[in-house]
């Protein structure tokens, strides 16, 4: 079958891979990898401290979340954006920006087909508006739940998060610890794993990176919680701790309160073969199948419930789902046959 010349544009926010904190990023990387490795000819637009097997052009030197505070993250994405369009599309079979409504009236105007990955939230109306605006302009989700507020839009399909299977290592022997892991934001509810916790008696360890948008919101609600044995306060960890963290927890307390897109956190729980006790809101039971791979709660006893019952899921299970449904393969394929039917559809 023909290889692709493919362009990945990845958001300049965080290096791919990102040093910590950084989920869109994490999965350009991973396909980016993963389409190396399978032959296509690609070219990464990223950050220069970015890493990568593909070409890497780079608008900046370094992450502009990390990096000197001299960028306006808008006028950078325009600048690579212009680039990528105005200069180097004709060498590309498919253009694939995760760059999401930026992107949308520089591929409206060029000829090289491109597929846009939403990887955020879309129950935003002006959002809506604006993909309605552009609505042939090919989008992937990154669940079916994501695609909830936003009808009408051209779907392509929906393409699950992957990682490879060796990344995180399997244990079947955990420590006697909860973990909430990701952001100090009111959206993920970390207060409510606290208050979880010191209910139900159990050590939670909180790992997580605190925004700046969201430091009024850990001042207020996070910090008068942390004064307790039951809690350790981390903070935001590096991916080697963050492994470890995962794979030696008993569960991953996960009560988010928003229309989770996808929710990386909980395949990288699963591949540990740690259980899973989330909220049903948004992909959360999509990705977690209720009583197999962790428990899908609607209500603070079931939480409980789930929390004093978590010795009933098979770490094992957990395991194989992650093998079966969110692996780099999975992933890599999916966007493959994608980028080939788009490619076909797309007008002479």
């Amino acid at each position: 079958m023909k290889k692709l010349r493919i362009a990945q544009i990845s958001p300049l926010i965080e290096s791919v891979p990102p040093k910590k904190y950084g989920g869109t990023e994490r999965v350009v990387y991973y396909l980016t990898e993963g389409l190396v490795e399978r032959g296509h000819e690609v070219t990464l637009f990223a950050s220069g401290d970015s890493s990568s097997s593909a070409r890497l052009i780079a608008p900046v030197t370094q992450s502009l979340r990390l990096g000197r505070k001299i960028h306006s993250t808008i006028f950078m994405h325009m600048m690579m954006l212009s680039k990528v369009y105005e200069e180097m599309a004709g060498q590309f079979d498919i253009i694939h920006s995760h760059l999401e409504y930026l992107t949308l009236p520089y591929a409206a105007s060029s000829q090289t087909p491109t597929v846009l990955t939403m990887h955020g939230r879309l129950d935003v109306p002006d959002y809506v508006d604006i993909l309605k605006q552009y609505n042939r302009q090919p989008c992937v989700s990154i669940s079916d739940a994501q695609r909830t507020p936003a009808a009408g839009i051209n779907w392509a399909g929906t393409v699950y998060h992957g990682y490879p299977e060796s990344l995180f290592e399997f244990n079947p022997y955990p420590e006697n610890y909860f973990l909430y892991l990701g952001r100090f934001s009111e959206e993920k509810r970390p207060d409510q794993a606290i208050r979880l916790a010191r209910a139900c008696k159990i050590h939670l360890k909180l790992a997580a990176k605190i925004d700046p948008a969201d430091k009024g919101y850990f001042k207020s609600k996070i910090e008068p919680l942390l004064d307790n044995p039951y809690i350790e306060y981390i903070g935001e960890v590096d991916d080697i701790r963050k492994s470890e963290l995962l794979r030696n927890a008993r569960a991953l307390l996960n009560p988010i309160d928003w229309p989770e897109p996808f929710g990386l956190v909980m395949i990288e729980a699963l591949a540990c073969g740690t259980p899973v006790i989330v909220r049903r809101c948004g992909s959360s039971p999509e990705v977690i199948a209720d009583g197999v791979s962790g428990f899908v709660c609607d209500t603070r006893q079931e939480f409980i419930r789930a929390i004093r019952s978590i010795d009933e899921i098979s770490r094992a299970a957990c395991r194989r789902e992650f093998e079966q449904r969110f692996t780099l393969r999975h992933m890599v394929e999916n966007y493959e046959t994608l980028y080939r039917n788009v490619i076909a559809a797309a007008p002479e």
